[in-house]
């Protein structure tokens, strides 16, 4: 019979699951397993500051082989993908992590710019325009409110270069 404190447990460790996509190893505490997931993910951004960004997206793809669930290393293999103007595969990893996590503001923003970045101007505006509300807008405040002017200059940018220029009436 089942206690009711492992009942509990269990469920905890469900939800905890659920909400970050971190499956701990057998006989690894979910603490032990996002511990070793944080370690992983701030060694990869080291990586990338000191100008070895291979490095860092060679660190984030062991640790995606540990952790293909991970949003937050999805996530961040984008945002590390879309510094190195990898662009395509950017987007495959900012729209995996979305598929996980939909309103996850900086999924949004790596995946926005990388659509931008590839000329995908309107689906990259789609993107972007939804980081400035909501759900999204909060989750990229939280993690990273300096990027939020930078998604309206790209916006606007977006929007001048998909502007169409007005028809003139020839002169006589």
């Amino acid at each position: 019979m089942h206690s009711l404190s492992s009942d509990v447990q269990a469920k905890s460790l469900a939800m905890q699951m659920a909400a970050t996509g971190i499956v701990p190893a057998p006989g690894q505490s979910m603490t032990e397993a996002t511990a070793l997931l944080a370690a992983a993910r701030n060694a990869a951004y080291a990586e990338a500051a000191r100008g070895r960004l291979g490095h860092g997206v060679h660190m984030l793809l062991r640790a995606l082989g540990t952790q293909p669930m991970s949003f937050e290393l999805q996530a961040d293999m984008a945002a590390l993908l879309l510094t190195a103007g990898e662009f395509a595969h950017a987007v495959s990893y900012a729209r995996a992590a979305l598929d996980m996590h939909p309103h996850h503001g900086p999924s949004l923003y790596a995946l926005g710019f990388a659509l931008s970045g590839l000329g995908e101007a309107v689906e990259a505006a789609q993107a972007l325009r939804k980081l400035t509300r909501g759900k999204a807008k909060q989750s990229l405040m939280a993690e990273a409110p300096d990027l939020m002017p930078l998604v309206r200059t790209e916006l606007n940018r977006i929007q001048r270069l998909t502007r169409q220029p007005q028809q003139r009436a020839p002169r006589r």
